[in-house]
């Protein structure tokens, strides 16, 4: 079974994304996995689909964890970035069995996204970090169950 994680980040936002990949790295560290884990930087949530898919693909990876954040705006981007970005790294995940760990904040303002990178709401990219371990673990039982 493979045994890294990765971590795919958004540039854009950057502020927001440097955050929550400090908060997942500090997460990795904590459980002693800090050497394991590789980090991607794309220009934006569009490509994280795309980097995620080839890590998935690769099976050099446990896990992998998406984070970067769409801030709603005055035009339909949004719509055209969020939705498919989430229902992309949901279908690659049970395509490959490979968790793919959506940490992506979906927010209507940039306060709404540095609330949830570390000011207000805790970090979302620590608790995406959490759920990469934890279906490491689900998955890893599965596998000595012979299941």
């Amino acid at each position: 079974m493979a045994e890294r994680i990765l971590i795919v980040a958004g540039k854009f936002n950057d502020l927001v994304g440097k955050s929550l990949v400090e908060s997942a790295l500090n997460v990795f560290k904590e459980a002693g996995k800090e050497s394991i884990v590789d980090t991607i930087w794309v220009p934006g949530a569009f490509e994280i689909p795309v980097t995620a898919a080839h890590g998935a693909r690769s099976k050099r990876y446990a896990a992998i964890v998406c984070l970067g954040a769409v801030i709603r705006g005055e035009t339909p981007h949004f719509e055209y970035v969020s939705g498919p970005c989430a229902s992309a790294c949901m279908s690659l995940s049970v395509e490959t069995g490979v968790p793919v760990i959506f940490g992506v904040l979906t927010v209507n303002t940039i306060e709404q996204a540095l609330n949830r990178a570390g000011l207000k709401y805790g970090n979302k990219g620590g608790e995406a970090a959490h759920a990469a371990l934890q279906m490491i673990e689900t998955l890893k039982n599965f596998a000595s169950k012979g299941r």
